[in-house]
């Protein structure tokens, strides 16, 4: 019984990163979760209370784990500049990543305090890194540097979602150009 509920709580998941993938937070819905899964709407809310219990566990889940894969990448670099290269590199490389679209959609949505807290908690992991990866180039505000890369990065996700004219591996490597330019000084 209690394999069958995880099994159906994880299907819900799946559901909810789809829906938010395809069409952000708006598209989260528990009825739409219900189609997908072919659940009764009612048991939906024996899992969640809530379409912000729904985000805030995918917060829980997908955002560390997306953390950890760009935390791995970054660890398996023995310089600095590998270090951020890797934290650039490897956040690209999961956009196409269902998990990591459904993350987008629910940092772009209204996330409620709980939710919040979890990304900042998984975020703040990865900028510690760069900014000791950015110390160690000697930088003197390695914090203020690390929000800027990590806007870089940002815009390069964008534009990889967007389907711009450029190539995925064309704005990859433009951005991480650009970053290592930028931390060198």
């Amino acid at each position: 019984m209690a394999e069958h509920r995880t099994m159906q709580r994880a299907a819900l998941l799946d559901a909810a990163r789809a829906l938010l993938s395809e069409g952000g937070t708006e598209a989260l819905t528990f009825p739409s979760l219900a189609r997908r899964t072919g659940l009764a709407r009612s048991s939906v809310y024996e899992y969640f209370r809530s379409r912000a219990a729904v985000v805030e566990e995918l917060c829980a889940v997908d955002f560390p784990a997306w953390a950890a894969e760009v935390e791995a990448a970054m660890a398996a670099s023995e310089s600095p500049e590998g270090k951020i290269e890797a934290y650039v590199r490897q956040q690209l490389s999961l956009v196409g990543d269902r998990r990591h679209r459904a993350v987008v959609a629910i940092s772009a949505g209204e996330l409620d305090a709980g939710a919040r807290e979890k990304i900042r908690a998984a975020h703040g992991g990865l900028i510690a890194m760069v900014v000791e990866a950015l110390g160690s180039l000697g930088h003197e505000q390695p914090r203020l540097t690390a929000m800027l890369l990590q806007g870089v990065v940002d815009a390069a996700v964008r534009r990889i979602e967007l389907a711009a004219a450029e190539d995925p591996e064309e704005i990859t490597e433009a951005a991480v150009e650009m970053a290592l330019r930028g931390v060198r000084g």
